[in-house]
């Protein structure tokens, strides 16, 4: 199995004309976004929180969170975005994916639309 990187414009969403196009590895595992620190300042994201992530190795580090608009294919989505620091990857999380209505296809290493369902009662 390789690995799948995309690249997909990042944006703040109070300024959203204002775009840096990001060169993510799409991680299936991750929740969130991981965007490097300089390019979020350049934007002018900022963080309103901090979450804890646990590594492979049993050990755990902390990092900053602020929220970004991503686009793709034509698609736009809001989501959380992790500050990236030195020798963090940038990756792209489940949570980005699905808001904007993507799914990566792991055999043809793109994304694909997501399959929108709303459970519901029938229409008479």
């Amino acid at each position: 199995m390789g690995l799948t990187a995309l690249s997909l414009d990042v944006a703040n969403p109070a300024l959203p004309g204002t775009r840096e196009q990001v060169e993510f590895l799409v991680d299936s595992g991750a929740v969130y976004s991981f965007v490097p620190r300089d390019v979020l300042v350049r934007l002018g994201i900022e963080p309103h929180s901090r979450q804890r992530f646990r590594l492979a190795d049993g050990s755990s580090i902390e990092r900053e969170r602020g929220d970004a608009l991503f686009f793709y294919k034509n698609q736009r989505g809001a989501a959380p975005v992790i500050f990236g620091e030195p020798g963090d990857a940038t990756l792209l999380g489940v949570v980005t994916l699905e808001s904007l209505g993507f799914v990566l296809d792991a055999v043809r290493r793109d994304l694909v639309p997501l399959p929108m369902v709303v459970a519901g009662s029938p229409t008479h």
